[in-house]
């Protein structure tokens, strides 16, 4: 599994409305896209209380191909025509969890990053996270949830999606989701029970390259 995010932050009186309209007519292009195991439309908006206007969907990828299909493919390129190249920021992931409310549609995220420092074994502290992550997905109102690590900054990443309409205080940087995309979010055959650990590194039953379809 690796988790990928790229953000876009936009001019303080910028609409909003474009990118809720962009994503209402183009976000479902990617809901059967190889290799994906979800992707999240999420936008921090300055009216909202949000230091910036931002549009910064997030990805769990099942595949490398999946990724590398999609980066070199038309569906980034068309971020980097309408918006520049933004950096592409990716973790490897270490764990993923359906919580409580797994059946509802997500409305929020939340995104905590957390250093490690240098005094720290990375091994215990990955097995640490790995334990926390699996209690604190077992908490109400949490539809979905992954843990991943970016081993050049030594960063613990914590993503998890929210049932209600505002993420809970104190769980890091808040967003708004405006979609969900997640064709490769359930193991294959039907979803598992609220609470169980559920890997989305296997691939979906068919696997096949991606399609040449833009999306952003």
């Amino acid at each position: 599994m690796h988790a990928m995010q790229y953000e876009i932050t936009l001019p303080a009186d910028y609409d909003m409305e474009i990118i809720r309209k962009r994503v209402a007519t183009r976000g479902h292009l990617l809901d059967a896209f190889p290799g994906l195991a979800l992707k999240a439309y999420l936008v921090r908006e300055r009216e909202a209380g949000s230091p910036v206007n931002q549009y910064a969907p997030f990805y769990l990828w099942r595949t490398p191909e999946g990724m590398n299909s999609f980066l070199w493919g038309p569906g980034f390129q068309g971020i980097v025509n309408d918006f520049g190249r933004p950096v592409v920021q990716h973790w490897t992931g270490l764990s993923y969890e359906e919580g409580p409310a797994s059946g509802a549609v997500p409305n929020a995220a939340t995104r905590h990053r957390i250093p490690l420092g240098e005094a720290v074994a990375p091994g215990e502290a990955v097995t640490e996270a790995v334990a926390r992550h699996a209690r604190e997905s077992r908490r109400d109102g949490v539809v979905a949830s992954a843990l991943a690590v970016d081993p050049r900054h030594w960063e613990l990443l914590s993503f998890t999606l929210w049932a209600d309409a505002e993420a809970p205080a104190g769980e890091g940087e808040r967003f708004r989701v405006l979609h969900l995309s997640a064709p490769g979010r359930a193991e294959p055959g039907g979803g598992g029970e609220a609470g169980t650990r559920r890997s989305p590194e296997r691939g979906p039953a068919g696997g096949g390259q991606a399609t040449a379809t833009s999306v952003r």
